[in-house]
């Protein structure tokens, strides 16, 4: 039997008995607690960031990934972020993953009417993103599934279609009452809808939720003809987004979530099950991209993950390229911002508000090196109680100054963004 354990970035696991378990803190089987930790050693041999940190041989600390991991023993590890640190925020943390997610992957939500949002705001992640494969896919079966004719070369003792004279011809004595024929077929067996029926096949395997068993199972009956993808990497190179296939598109997203997991490496072995991860500091800073783009100014450019400098030369080569998060360009100006996914302390001011030595001395090189010793950088933090307005104003010199400001996670707007002086819209983010 499947069970799901909800927890948030940085809490332990421990196969002992928790006497009040929380999301920092929660028990695991011991078949889970062994499959993590094989994990762990998968992401440390490929060079990838650490799932987990092992405390004590009986704890497990996890690190900044959040998302949804499922073991071979039927444990669902939901894995929520950490914007706030009192009280039970399961709801509050899930739905802003699911926000973040959607905006971050560009993912096209489908949610119809007061009680389907009331059905998903209790949702587990991985139950979200199979409900909202499966109101997309219902949609377009409802609209029509779209097939394709297929040319088939055959031999027949009849003609149907048009014979084909060369082959015909090169027939051997005696096979004359033979025909080669070639003939096309109308065939919903196309690139796109195999990929929708494997992915269909996964959540009728995986799901959870009777209602979307239920949806899954009508809609596999009606896709009964269509064979499930062998080569999900070819069908999706194959996926057509011509006019007529424009009404697949809400569903491709969801499918490609379903069936490539987004993991940050492939699984050992041949276990299966669903699992969506993605580091926190990533996926914090793409939301932040996304929703600062919509707001800039028409004429304004913004660049992600820009590096066209280095921080130094030797030897005539360039070395150490510097890549801030974001770069705005806007009439000559520009401005430097790197996101951090950390909360700030904003009346702690004799620890530095919580701030790190180690970004000061990175924002100022790229204050050197793209702003030319002139102009404005921002650090952009998660707001929340214990910091909702900006920082005062940090100096490197008279021309060169930082500003610390806080995001918004539920408006998704930044806040004094005009102490900067980006150049942002009126409204908000």
């Amino acid at each position: 039997m499947k069970t799901t354990v909800t927890v948030r970035e940085y809490a332990r696991l421990t196969t002992e008995p928790v006497a009040k378990p929380t999301l920092d803190r929660a028990q695991v089987s011991a078949t889970a607690f062994d499959w993590l930790c094989h994990l762990n050693t998968g992401f440390s041999r490929s060079g990838t960031l650490k799932l987990v940190t092992m405390e004590n041989r009986r704890w497990l600390k996890l690190d900044n990934y959040v998302g949804v991991v499922e073991t071979p023993c039927g444990t669902r590890l939901e894995i929520l972020p950490k914007h706030v640190e009192q009280g039970e925020c399961v709801t509050s943390s899930r739905n802003l993953l699911k926000r973040m997610m959607a905006t971050a992957l560009d993912l096209p939500v489908r949610e119809a009417g007061v009680a389907s949002l009331e059905v998903f705001e209790n949702t587990p992640l991985s139950e979200w993103v199979m409900g909202q494969f499966l109101l997309a896919l219902d949609h377009l079966v409802k609209r029509g599934v779209r097939a394709a004719y297929w040319r088939i070369e055959a031999e027949e003792r009849y003609l149907r279609g048009g014979l084909d004279v060369v082959r015909q011809m090169r027939q051997p004595p005696g096979r004359g009452h033979v025909f080669q024929i070639r003939h096309d077929l109308f065939l919903y067996d196309r690139p796109e809808n195999r990929l929708l029926k494997r992915a269909l096949e996964y959540v009728c395997h995986l799901t959870q939720t009777p209602a979307h068993w239920r949806l899954a199972q009508e809609l596999r009956g009606l896709l009964q003809e269509i064979p499930a993808s062998s080569d999900v990497n070819q069908d999706f190179k194959l996926w057509r987004t011509d006019r007529l296939m424009n009404h697949y598109q809400s569903v491709r997203p969801w499918c490609e979530l379903i069936l490539y997991r987004l993991m940050p490496l492939a699984l050992a072995g041949n276990w299966r099950g669903i699992s969506l991860l993605f580091p926190m500091e990533k996926l914090f800073e793409r939301y932040v991209a996304i929703n600062l783009r919509r707001v800039l100014l028409a004429d304004a450019r913004l660049t992600i993950q820009a590096a066209s400098q280095y921080l130094c030369q030797h030897e005539g080569k360039k070395l150490f390229r510097l890549e801030p998060d974001l770069l705005i360009e806007h009439q000559q100006r520009r401005w430097v911002l790197d996101t951090k996914w950390k909360r700030l302390n904003a009346a702690n001011r004799e620890d530095k508000y919580g701030l790190s030595q180690g970004d000061f001395y990175q924002l100022f090189a790229y204050g050197q090196k793209y702003l030319a010793g002139q102009g404005t950088l921002v650090l952009i933090y998660p707001r929340h109680p214990g910091f909702r307005e900006a920082l005062p104003r940090f100096d490197f010199n008279d021309n060169l100054n930082l500003w610390v400001l806080p995001l918004d996670l539920d408006t998704a707007c930044l806040q004094q963004a005009e102490s900067a002086g980006l150049p942002l819209r009126e409204v908000g983010m």
